[in-house]
C-alpha cells in the first residue's frame, strides 16, 4: 500500500513539473528610443566636432542628451535651438537670440525666427549634426521644418546628419490634405498630409529620397532607429514637447484644433487646458466657461486674454478616442459664426498655410460636409501612402 502511494505521489510530481514547463506568454519588448542606444551612435561621433539640434525632450533616460554626450567625452561645439528654445521655455512664435547655455557653456544658436539656417561659418565649426527632438506627427508642428533647414545646411556644408529617432504619438493616422506647393511655408514645407504617419527619421529619409532639399549636393544621413516599435503602438510622451501640448489629450486634439489658430476663437492658450478647450466671448457652442490669462508658455497676450469665454472642454477617457483628424469642430463653429454674420476665418492666408491648400477653407465656407471634404483628399492620400512605404523603418 505504501509502495502504491509513493508511485502516485511520484506521478503527481511529474505532472506538476511538466505543467510548470508550459511556455509562458511572451512579454512585450520594451520600446527603446534612438538616444537610449548609445552603442549605435557614440562610435560615429567620437573624434568629431558635433552640433546638436535638441530641446527639453532630448533625454537619455533621466539625463539630457547634451550632458550625456559631454560626459562621454564627445566634443559638442554648438547647440541649435528650435521654436520654444533649447529648454522648451519660450512661447509659441517667440523669437530669441544666440547666447551661451549657462549650465554647459556651449554656444546656443537660434534656428527659429529670422535665421532658420545657421551661418556658413557656424556650420564650418562642426563635422556632423545630430537631431534629437520629440515630434507629434502633425505637418504644421515646426520642429520638422527646422530639421529640413538643418539638413539643407548640413548638405551645403558637406557634413553628416544623424537623427536619433523617437516615436510618433499620432503615427497610426494618415489623414488630411496633402500640401500643395504654392502654400509651402514654415508651418508646412513638404508634400505630405497633415497627419503624415512618419517618425522624424522616416521623414528625413523621405526628404532626402524625394530631393526636397533643393540642392545638388548629397547628404550623408544616418538614422538611429527606435527598437521594438511599430506605428500602431500608442506612445505617451514622457516630457511635454512644447508649452501648449502638456499631455496626451492635447497632442491627440492638436491636428483637429490647430485650424482655430486662424480664427477669433481661443483653444485654451493661457489656461491650464491648451488644445483641450474651444471658446469665444460672443459666440458659443457648449456651456464650459474659462478665461485665458498671461501664463508661462502663453505670456505674449493669449487670444481673448482676460475675457470670460464659453464653449467646449474635452476630457480624456477610455471610452472616447480623440485621435486622428476631425473637421466637425471647425465646421460647427464656422456655422455658428455664419449664422451671426461674423467673420470666422479671420486670417484666411494663415488658414491656407496650416491646411496646405485653400480648398479646405473654401469647402467649409461652401457648406461641404466632413465626409465630402475628406473624400476629396483620397486620391492624393492614396499616392502618398504608396510613397510612404518606400521610407518606412517600422513596417
Amino acid at each position: 500500500m505504501i509502495f502504491l502511494r509513493n508511485i502516485l505521489v511520484a506521478l503527481l510530481m511529474c505532472f506538476a513539473v511538466q505543467a510548470c514547463h508550459v511556455a509562458p506568454l511572451e512579454k512585450p519588448q520594451t520600446l527603446v528610443v534612438g538616444a537610449e542606444q548609445p552603442a549605435l551612435y557614440l562610435p560615429k561621433l567620437a573624434g568629431k566636432r558635433v552640433g546638436l539640434v535638441v530641446n527639453q525632450t532630448s533625454r537619455v533616460n533621466n539625463q539630457h542628451l547634451v550632458d550625456f554626450l559631454l560626459a562621454q567625452g564627445i566634443n559638442v561645439q554648438v547647440i541649435f535651438a528650435p521654436e520654444h528654445g533649447f529648454r522648451g521655455d519660450h512661447d509659441a512664435g517667440e523669437k530669441f537670440n544666440n547666447s551661451i547655455d549657462q549650465q554647459t557653456g556651449v554656444p546656443l544658436v537660434s534656428i527659429y525666427g529670422k535665421s532658420k539656417k545657421p551661418a556658413v561659418e557656424v556650420m564650418a565649426s562642426v563635422d556632423i549634426i545630430v537631431f534629437d527632438i520629440q515630434d507629434v506627427g502633425v505637418r504644421y508642428y515646426t520642429y520638422i521644418s527646422s530639421m529640413h533647414y538643418m539638413m539643407a545646411a548640413a548638405s551645403e556644408a558637406n557634413i553628416g546628419f544623424m537623427v536619433l529617432d523617437r516615436p510618433n504619438p499620432n503615427g497610426m493616422y494618415i489623414d488630411g490634405p496633402v500640401l500643395e506647393h504654392e502654400f509651402q511655408s514654415f508651418v508646412g514645407m513638404h508634400a505630405i498630409p497633415l497627419l503624415h504617419g512618419l517618425t522624424v527619421g522616416e521623414l528625413a529619409k523621405m526628404i532626402v529620397g524625394q530631393g526636397w532639399l533643393n540642392t545638388d549636393k548629397p547628404l550623408a544621413l544616418t538614422v538611429i532607429p527606435i527598437a521594438n516599435y511599430h506605428h500602431q503602438m500608442p506612445y505617451s510622451l514622457p516630457i511635454k514637447p512644447s508649452p501648449n501640448l502638456p499631455n496626451d489629450l492635447a497632442i491627440a486634439l492638436y491636428p483637429s484644433l490647430g485650424f482655430f489658430e486662424a480664427t477669433p476663437i481661443s483653444i485654451g492658450r493661457g489656461t491650464p487646458y491648451p488644445f483641450q478647450v474651444i471658446g469665444h466671448n460672443k459666440t458659443s457652442l457648449g456651456d464650459y466657461t474659462f478665461m485665458p490669462v498671461s501664463t508661462p508658455g502663453a505670456a505674449i497676450k493669449p487670444k481673448l486674454m482676460n475675457e470670460t469665454l464659453t464653449g467646449q472642454r474635452f476630457y480624456q477617457s477610455a471610452q472616447t478616442n480623440h485621435g486622428g483628424l476631425t473637421l466637425r469642430y471647425v465646421i460647427q463653429w464656422h456655422q455658428a459664426f455664419a449664422q451671426q454674420h461674423e467673420t470666422f476665418f479671420q486670417h484666411p492666408k494663415f488658414m491656407d498655410k496650416l491646411a496646405g491648400t485653400d480648398k479646405l477653407r473654401k469647402a467649409i465656407i461652401a457648406g461641404k460636409t466632413e465626409s465630402e471634404i475628406k473624400a476629396s483628399w483620397q486620391p492624393a492620400l492614396t499616392e502618398y501612402k504608396a510613397l510612404r512605404q518606400q521610407y518606412l523603418l517600422y513596417k
